[in-house]
C-alpha cells in the first residue's frame, strides 16, 4: 500500500503517541478522560467487551445517568467472530484498541464532524486529498456539513445504505446514521468510481455514530429527546497509516511481539514466505489478546470467555509448531507484549505473575495432548479423499479426548483443502450434553410432561418462604407416578402442587426444603421441592390418611434443616468474598451446592490453594461471622444492583428486578436463596477440602453451623481411636506415624535386597542351561518366586557372565500376572535383534505387551498358563536369529 513520497507529508507517530494525542485533543474540548473498562463487561449476559461504546451502553439506552456529558477513552476490545482472517488480512484482529469520543445529550453532528476532521487533518496532518467520507444515504444533514462546512468535494462523499451506515442497538431502541472517514492510499487514481470496499486502496479509520432516533416495534423512527454521539478510531489502523507500513501487524503496537516469536524460531521475518508470516502474525495478535484477558481476571476453561482464552492460547501453540517451535515459548513472547502496553495499562505488570502462571499452565496442558491429537488427526486426514469432509464424530473425539477446539480442526482441515461436518459435531456435542444432564436429572420426566400439559390450568405458586415458615394452602394438583389423580392414600409416593408455599424449591445451588403437609386427618412428609417454571412441586409420601385435590393443608418446613441451609448459603457468600479479598479479586463463582450438611463452591483459579491460604480464608470468614454483620435484603432494578457493585454469576439470566443479599462491608450478591439474618447465626465455618475439578476450575467443600460440630466429632473419634492403637497422645500421632512409615520403608528395602540376592543366587544356577549358538550364548529360562525388578537384575547379571549372547527370563508371580525380561549384548543387536521389539512380541502370547531399549527391555502379561509356550517361542526365535 505504498504511495508516492510527495503525498506522504504527514508525521510518523508511535502507537502510544497516537493514543495520547487523541485523548488530549478531546480533553481540551471538555471531554473527561476515562480509563479503559475491563474486557469482562459489567453485564453478565455479555461475554467480552467488543466495542468502545459497550461500557456506555446503559447510558445510551437510558438505563443510567451519565456522570459527565462528554467523555473520551482508549478502550481495549476483543472480537473473535473473524478469527480465521487474523494474520491473513492487513487489519483483522482479535484484540484491538478503540479510541473514542462520546457525547451524552450534549453536542451532535456539527461538532463531531468538525472535530474529527480537525484531528485527522490538522493534528495528525493527513492530507485532505487522501481522505474520503461516507454518510448514510438518507442523511442529507451530514452530507451538507461535510460539503459546505468542512469543504470535502461532493465526489469524495459517498452515500451508503443501512447495512454499512446505520447503527442499531437492537430490534427496538436507540439508533441512527453513521459517517466514516477513509484514508486513500492511492489518490493518484482519481475520484471516478470510488469503491470503499476496495481495501487495497482505502482503509476506514474513524467512525461517527449519530444516535438521533428511537425505533419502535413497528419500525417507526421518532427523534430522541437527548441525541448522543459515539465515535471510534481504530488505534492499529491509524498507526498503520502514520507509520507507513503495509499492515497493522507491522506497526510498533504488534511487530515487536512478532519479532520476538520469529527470534525464538530462528527466523528472519522479512525473508519468510507468506504462510510463515501468517503464523507469526497470529502469534503476535493472540499473545497480545491473552495477556490482557488474563490481566482482567479471565482463566482458561471450556465455557464462555474461558473457552475463548483457551482457544487463543492453543492457536498460539499450534502456530508456533508450524514455524518450528517445539518447546514452550508463550511466556517469552508475553513478556514483550506486557512491556509494550504496560504504560497505558499498568495492570499488566501488576498481574504479570498471574499472567505467566496461567499461560505456562495452559501451554503445558495442551502440549501434553497435542502430539497425540495431531497424530490422530493425521491418521483421519489420510482417510479423507481430496476435497472431502472430516466426520463430525471424529472432530468431536479430537475435541473431547485431546482438547482440540473445533475451530482448530477446521483450520487444519482447511489447510488441506478439506471441511468438517459441523452439524454432526454439534449432534455429538448435544448427545454428550444430554447424557450429562440425564446423570443429574432428579425430576421424573413424566412429572414434567404432566406439568407441561396442565400448565395452562395452573397458576404461579406464591412463595412465602422468605418471611414465613408455615402457612395454610390449597392442594391444586396431585401426581402419582407422573399421572394426575384426584386423591392419594397412606403409603403413596406423590408430587403435590399448592397455590402457595413456605417451602423453598431447589434453585441457585440451594436444595429444596423438607417438612410436612398436614390436614384434619392426613400427614404428608415432604422430602424435596423442585421448581418447574413458576410452579413449585413438593415431593413426598403420605404417612397417614387420604389427601385430595382441593384440600386445605398446613405447610410446615423443617426449621432445623432450613437453618442449616441458611447458614451454609450465607457462608458461601462469605467464602466468595474472602477468596476475592485474599486470593484474587477476579475470582468468580462457577457453580455451587448448598445442602443441609455441607456447602460446595466452584470457582475459576489456575492453581491449588496453599494450606496457609486455606487457613487465612477460614480465619477471615470466621472473623466476619463473629463480627455479627446484619443482612440487608433488597429488591431493586438490575442496573442499580450492578451500579452498587453487587456480584452476579456469569451466564445466569436475571430479570429487570433482582434480589440483593448485602452483608454491608463484606459481601453483596444477587441471590434468590434463603439466608441468615445475621452472620453470627452461622456459628462456625470449616473448609474440608480444596481440589481441582476441571482445567482452571477449583472446588472448595466446607461445613458451617451445626455441621461443623458433627464434622469435628467424627474427626475426634478417629483421633481417639488412633491414639489408642498407637499408644500415643493426639499431638504425638504425626511423629509416631512418620516413624512407622520410615520403619516400613526400611523393612521394604531390606526385603527387596533379600529378594534380589535370592534371584541372583537362583540365576547362577541357570548358567549351566545356557546354549551355544555359533559365537553366542543363549539362555531362556523361567524363574520362580521373584518379582519383575529381581528378574531384570538377574538377566543383567547373567548376560554379564555369559558375555556375547542373549538372555530371556520369565516369571509368574500370580495366575493373572506374568513378568518377562530380555537382555541382549551389542553383538546380538548387530544381528538385527532388538530386546524391546523382541520381548514385546513374546509378551503377546501371554496376553500382554511391553518394550524398552535394544539391549534391555521388560514386558508383562495376564495369562501365566501361557508362559512356557512364550519362553519356548523365544528360544526358537533366538536360535534361528543367531544360528
Amino acid at each position: 500500500m505504498s504511495t508516492s513520497s510527495s503525498l506522504q507529508t504527514y508525521p510518523s507517530l508511535s502507537g502510544a503517541q497516537i493514543r495520547q494525542t487523541f485523548l488530549e485533543f478531546y480533553a481540551a474540548r471538555g471531554h473527561q478522560i476515562l480509563p479503559s473498562a475491563s474486557l469482562v463487561p459489567e453485564d453478565p449476559t455479555v461475554l467480552l467487551t467488543i466495542a468502545g461504546m459497550l461500557p456506555f451502553k446503559p447510558i445510551f439506552l437510558g438505563q443510567r445517568s451519565p456522570e459527565f456529558l462528554r467523555a473520551t477513552t482508549a478502550q481495549k476490545c476483543i472480537r473473535t467472530n473473524d478469527i480465521e482472517n487474523v494474520g491473513r488480512t492487513a487489519r483483522h484482529h482479535t484484540f484491538f484498541e478503540m479510541l473514542g469520543n462520546f457525547s451524552f445529550g450534549d453536542y451532535f453532528k456539527k461538532e463531531a464532524i468538525a472535530w474529527a476532521w480537525e484531528l485527522s487533518t490538522e493534528v495528525f496532518k493527513l492530507p485532505p486529498n487522501q481522505l474520503v467520507v461516507s454518510v448514510y444515504e438518507e442523511d442529507d444533514e451530514a452530507f451538507a456539513i461535510w460539503r459546505d462546512q468542512i469543504g470535502v468535494p461532493p465526489q469524495r462523499i459517498i452515500r451508503m445504505g443501512k447495512k454499512d451506515n446505520f447503527w442499531v442497538s437492537g430490534p427496538t431502541g436507540p439508533c441512527g446514521p453513521c459517517s466514516e472517514i477513509y484514508f486513500d492510499f492511492h489518490p493518484e487514481l482519481g475520484d471516478d468510481n470510488i469503491d470503499l470496499e476496495d481495501d487495497t486502496r482505502y482503509i476506514e479509520f474513524y467512525n461517527l455514530v449519530f444516535m438521533q432516533y428511537n425505533r419502535d416495534a413497528e419500525g417507526n423512527l421518532t427523534p430522541l429527546q437527548a441525541q448522543n454521539i459515539d465515535t471510534g478510531m481504530g488505534l492499529e489502523r491509524m498507526a498503520q497509516i502514520l507509520q507507513r507500513v503495509p499492515n497493522n501487524y507491522e506497526t510498533d503496537l504488534i511487530f515487536p511481539i512478532v519479532k520476538a516469536a520469529a527470534a525464538i524460531a530462528n527466523l528472519d521475518y522479512a525473508a519468510c514466505d507468506e504462510k510463515t508470516k501468517v503464523s507469526l502474525k497470529v502469534i503476535g495478535d493472540h499473545v497480545r489478546a491473552v495477556v490482557h484477558m488474563i490481566a482482567d481476571g479471565i482463566t482458561a476453561s471450556n465455557l464462555g470467555r474461558g473457552y475463548v482464552l483457551r482457544r487463543l492460547i492453543r492457536r498460539v501453540v499450534r502456530h508456533g509448531r508450524l514455524i518450528g517451535i517445539e518447546r514452550p515459548f508463550i511466556t517469552e513472547v508475553a513478556e514483550t507484549a506486557i512491556a509494550l502496553a504496560e504504560t497505558a495499562y499498568p495492570n499488566l505488570r501488576h498481574r504479570e505473575q498471574a499472567i505467566m502462571a496461567e499461560l505456562q499452565l495452559e501451554e503445558s496442558r495442551f502440549l501434553e495432548t497435542l502430539d497425540r491429537g495431531e497424530k490422530l488427526l493425521a491418521e483421519i486426514l489420510e482417510t479423507v479423499p481430496a476435497g472431502g469432509q472430516i466426520a463430525g464424530r471424529d472432530a468431536f473425539t479430537l475435541y473431547d479426548t485431546y482438547g482440540f477446539p473445533l475451530e482448530l480442526t477446521q483450520e487444519i482441515a482447511e489447510e488441506k483443502g478439506l471441511t468438517v461436518d459441523v452439524a454432526a459435531f454439534e449432534a455429538a456435542m448435544e448427545e454428550q450434553r444430554q447424557r450429562s444432564q440425564a446423570a443429574h436429572e432428579t425430576i421424573d420426566l413424566t412429572v414434567q410432561e404432566s406439568l407441561d400439559s396442565l400448565a395452562e390450568n395452573l397458576h404461579e405458586t406464591e412463595f412465602l418462604g422468605y418471611t414465613e415458615t408455615a402457612s395454610t394452602a390449597e392442594v391444586k394438583l396431585l401426581l402419582r407416578e407422573g399421572k394426575p389423580t384426584e386423591q392419594v392414600e397412606a403409603g403413596t409416593e406423590v408430587q403435590i402442587v399448592l397455590d402457595k408455599t413456605p417451602f423453598y424449591a431447589e434453585s441457585g445451588g440451594q436444595i429444596g426444603d423438607r417438612g410436612y403437609l398436614s390436614g384434619e386427618s392426613v400427614v404428608v412428609r415432604v422430602s424435596d421441592v423442585k421448581k418447574e417454571g413458576s410452579i413449585f412441586v413438593h415431593f413426598g409420601r403420605v404417612e397417614r390418611g387420604t389427601l385430595r385435590v382441593g384440600d386445605r393443608v398446613t405447610a410446615q418446613i423443617d426449621l432445623a434443616c432450613r437453618r442449616r441451609a441458611q447458614a451454609n448459603h450465607s457462608a458461601t457468600h462469605l467464602l466468595q468474598a474472602a477468596l476475592k479479598k485474599l486470593i484474587d479479586e477476579n475470582i468468580g463463582q462457577q457453580g455451587s451446592l448448598v445442602a443441609f450438611d455441607r456447602l460446595r463452591f466452584d470457582y475459576n483459579y489456575s492453581r491449588p490453594l496453599t494450606p496457609q491460604e486455606i487457613e487465612q480464608i477460614e480465619e477471615q470468614v470466621n472473623t466476619w461471622i463473629a463480627e455479627a454483620h446484619g443482612a440487608q435484603v433488597e429488591i431493586m432494578p438490575l442496573t442499580e444492583a450492578r451500579a452498587r457493585g453487587a456480584t452476579a454469576m456469569f451466564g445466569e439470566k436475571y430479570g429487570d428486578e433482582v434480589r440483593v443479599i448485602d452483608f454491608p462491608g463484606v459481601s453483596m450478591e444477587l441471590c434468590g436463596g434463603t439466608h441468615v439474618a445475621n452472620t453470627a447465626e452461622i456459628g462456625l465455618f470449616k473448609i474440608i477440602s480444596e481440589t481441582g475439578v476441571a482445567a482452571g476450575i477449583r472446588r472448595i467443600e466446607a461445613v458451617a453451623g451445626p455441621a461443623v460440630l458433627e464434622y469435628l466429632n467424627v474427626r475426634d473419634r478417629v483421633v481417639r481411636d488412633l491414639s489408642d492403637r498407637f499408644k500415643a497422645k493426639p499431638e504425638e500421632l504425626p511423629d509416631r506415624i512418620t516413624a512407622l512409615q520410615a520403619e516400613l520403608k526400611a523393612t521394604q528395602k531390606q526385603l527387596e535386597a533379600v529378594k534380589a540376592e535370592l534371584a541372583l543366587a537362583k540365576s547362577d544356577q541357570l548358567l549351566e542351561k545356557a546354549e551355544t549358538v555359533g559365537s553366542f550364548k543363549v539362555l531362556v529360562a523361567e524363574m520362580t518366586g521373584v518379582d519383575a525388578e529381581s528378574l531384570k537384575t538377574a538377566a543383567e547379571r547373567l548376560l554379564q557372565k555369559l558375555g556375547d549372547g542373549a538372555v530371556v527370563l520369565g516369571a509368574a508371580p500370580a495366575a493373572d500376572k506374568v513378568a518377562l525380561v530380555a537382555a541382549f549384548s551389542p553383538t546380538v543387536n548387530q544381528k538385527g535383534l532388538q530386546a524391546g521389539k523382541f520381548i514385546g512380541a513374546i509378551a503377546k502370547i501371554c496376553g500382554g505387551g511391553g518394550g524398552g531399549r535394544p539391549n534391555l527391555a521388560q514386558a508383562g502379561g495376564r495369562d501365566a498358563s501361557k508362559l512356557p509356550e512364550a519362553l519356548a517361542d523365544a528360544r526358537q526365535q533366538l536360535l534361528a536369529g543367531l544360528g
